[in-house]
C-alpha cells in the first residue's frame, strides 16, 4: 500500500513563552519539526504533508529545503480538523500516518510497526504506559481487551483517570475509512474542538479492528509543550546519541556531558572528554582523542589524532596522528596531512599543511600551502588580505619560519630556507638561504622612563596635543 504522512504543526505553543513557533524550537540544533520530517522520510512515503497555522511564514521559511507539501489550517479547531485539511489531497488507496511536529524522537522502526499493524482494514494507534499520565488521553478497552475509545484527560471519569495506558496521538489507517471517521467527528467536549482521537470511537462503531501498538519507551512519544519538556527531551536525545557512540566503540568521559547535533561516525577506541560538541557530519577515526570543551563541526579527523582542550574545528580534514591544540582554531578549508602539529592559539583557514609540519604557538595561517616538515615559529602570520582581495602564501618543504615573521602575500618561501625572527617578507625567498628584513636598531642615550602624572598634568598635555589649529 502507498503511504502518505500527515504532520500536524499548526499549534501556537503559548506555554513556550517564545516568539518562535513551537515546532521551530531547537532540539540538538535543529527545529523540532525537522526531526519529525526526518523520521517520516526514513519510511520512503509517497508524500509528506505538513499542516501549518500559527507562525506559518516562519515555519515554511525555516524548512524551505524539506521535501514536503504545506497545508494551511486557517482556523485552529483541533487535531481532527487539522487532519481534515490534508485528506482532500490523499487518495483513498493510500495508508495515512499521522505524526505531530512537537513529538520529535519517534523512531522510524516504531512507525513501521504502526503502519504494518494498520494494514488495509485496521486503525492502528501508538500507545505507551506512563506512571504519570496527567494530560494524556486514556485508552479504554472492553472486557476482551479490545480498544473501544480514547478519552481525553479533561473529559475522563475518575475510573478512566486510573488507566495508565495512554494515547501518543500517532496513528495509521487506510485513507478511505479515515476520511469517513473524520467526517463523523463532533465538538461535544470541554474544548469545543474536533479531536483526532475520537476517530477511534468511530472505527469501533463500524466494527473496524483497532490495534494499539506500544512504543518502545516513553521518550519516543514525549511531546514538547514548554521549555521544561523541551529540556527533558533534549536530555533524552543526548542520552540516546551517547549510547549510539558507545556501542560503536567510543569511550565517553561523561555521557551526560556531550552534545551531538548531527551525523557522527566513530571508529574503535575513540575517546571523547567532557563538554564536547559535535555538529553536522563528523567522522572520528579509530583511536582519536578529543579533549575537554572541543567543538567539532562537519569535519573528518584521522586515526590516532589528538585534539587537546578547547579546540574549535570547522569543516576541516585532518589526517592520521596529528596533534591539535590546546586552544587551536581550524576554520573551513583546512587540510592537514599526517603528523602535523598545530599548537596553542594557532588559527588556520583555507590552508593545506604537508606531512610533519608544525606551527606550535600563536600563529595565523590563511590561504596558504605548506610543504612537508615546515616549522613555523611563534607569532608568525601570513598577511593574506589587502583589504579587498585574498592572496596565497607558499611555504615549501623544509622551510623554517623564524618567530614573528610577517609574510606579505602573495609570496613564496623557498624549500629549506630560513627567515630571520621579526622579519617582514614581501618578496620570494631563495631555497636553502637565510632571509631577513629588519630596520636598523637604534638606542636613545638620553631617554628616561615616563613618570606617573596626576590628572591635571595629563589633561594639560591632552589639551595641548589635540587643540585645533588656528585659521
Amino acid at each position: 500500500m502507498q503511504l502518505s504522512v500527515v504532520i500536524l504543526a499548526a499549534g501556537q505553543g503559548k506555554r513556550m513563552n517564545s516568539d518562535l513557533p513551537k515546532v521551530l524550537q531547537p532540539l540538538a540544533g535543529e527545529p523540532l519539526l525537522k526531526h519529525v520530517i526526518s523520521a517520516a522520510r526514513a519510511l520512503n512515503p509517497n508524500d509528506i504533508y505538513v499542516v501549518y497555522g500559527h507562525g506559518g511564514a516562519q515555519v515554511q521559511a525555516a524548512l524551505a529545503q524539506e521535501p514536503v507539501e504545506w497545508v494551511l489550517q486557517a482556523d485552529q479547531l483541533g487535531t481532527g480538523h487539522a487532519v481534515m485539511q490534508a485528506m482532500c489531497l490523499i487518495p483513498d488507496d493510500h495508508a495515512v500516518l499521522v505524526l505531530y511536529g512537537d513529538v520529535p524522537l519517534i523512531s522510524a522502526a516504531s512507525l513501521a510497526k504502526l503502519i504494518a499493524a494498520a494494514g488495509e482494514n485496521a486503525l492502528a494507534i501508538l500507545s505507551v504506559n506512563l506512571d504519570e499520565a496527567r494530560g494524556y488521553g486514556r485508552i479504554v478497552r472492553n472486557a476482551d481487551g479490545q480498544v473501544v475509545a480514547i478519552v481525553e484527560h479533561k473529559d475522563a471519569s475518575p475510573e478512566q483517570l486510573e488507566i495508565r495506558e495512554v494515547n501518543s496521538g500517532l496513528m495509521a489507517a487506510p485513507a478511505g475509512p479515515l476520511r469517513e471517521w473524520l467526517l463523523g467527528l463532533g465538538r461535544d467536549n470541554t474544548q469545543r474542538e474536533y479531536f483526532l482521537t475520537d476517530v477511534v470511537a468511530g472505527a469501533a462503531r463500524t466494527g473496524t479492528r483497532i490495534e494499539a501498538i506500544r512504543a518502545a519507551n516513553a521518550l519516543e512519544v514525549a511531546g514538547v509543550n514548554d521549555k521544561i519538556q523541551l529540556s527533558a527531551v533534549e536530555a533524552g536525545y543526548r542520552r540516546l546519541r551517547a549510547e549510539e557512540l558507545m556501542l560503536a566503540g567510543a569511550t565517553l568521559a561523561d555521557p551526560t556531558r556531550i552534545e551531538i547535533r548531527g551525523d557522527v561516525q566513530v571508529g574503535r577506541d575513540v575517546f571523547i572528554d567532557i563538554n564536547a560538541v559535535l555538529i553536522g557530519n563528523v567522522h572520528l577515526g579509530a583511536g582519536v582523542k578529543v579533549g575537554p570543551n572541543c567543538v567539532i563541526s562537519n569535519s573528518q579527523i584521522g586515526e590516532g589524532t589528538e585534539l587537546f582542550a578547547n579546540c574549535v574545528i570547522d569543516r576541516a580534514i585532518i589526517a592520521q596522528n596529528c596533534c591539535i591544540g590546546p586552544f587551536a582554531r581550524l576554520r573551513p578549508g583546512t587540510v592537514m596531512h599526517r603528523e602535523v602539529h598545530i599548537g596553542n592559539f594557532v588559527e588556520v583557514k583555507n590552508t593545506e599543511i604537508g606531512a610533519g609540519s608544525k606551527a606550535n604557538h600563536l600563529t595565523y595561517l590563511g590561504d596558504s600551502f605548506l610543504g612537508k616538515k615546515v616549522n613555523v615559529g611563534a607569532g608568525s602570520i601570513t598577511c593574506n588580505y589587502d583589504g579587498v582581495n585574498k592572496w596565497p602564501t607558499f611555504i615549501e618543504d623544509g622551510a623554517f619560519i623564524g618567530s614573528g615573521t610577517m609574510m606579505v602575500a602573495p609570496v613564496r618561501i623557498g624549500a629549506g630556507s630560513n627567515t630571520g625572527a621579526g622579519s617582514t617578507i614581501v618578496s620570494n625567498t631563495p631555497n636553502d638561504k637565510l632571509t631577513f628584513a629588519r630596520s636598523q636598531q637604534t638606542t636613545k642615550e638620553h631617554w628616561k622612563r615616563p613618570v606617573k602624572l596626576n590628572e591635571e598634568e595629563k589633561a594639560a598635555i591632552v589639551a595641548k596635543k589635540t587643540q585645533k589649529p588656528k585659521d
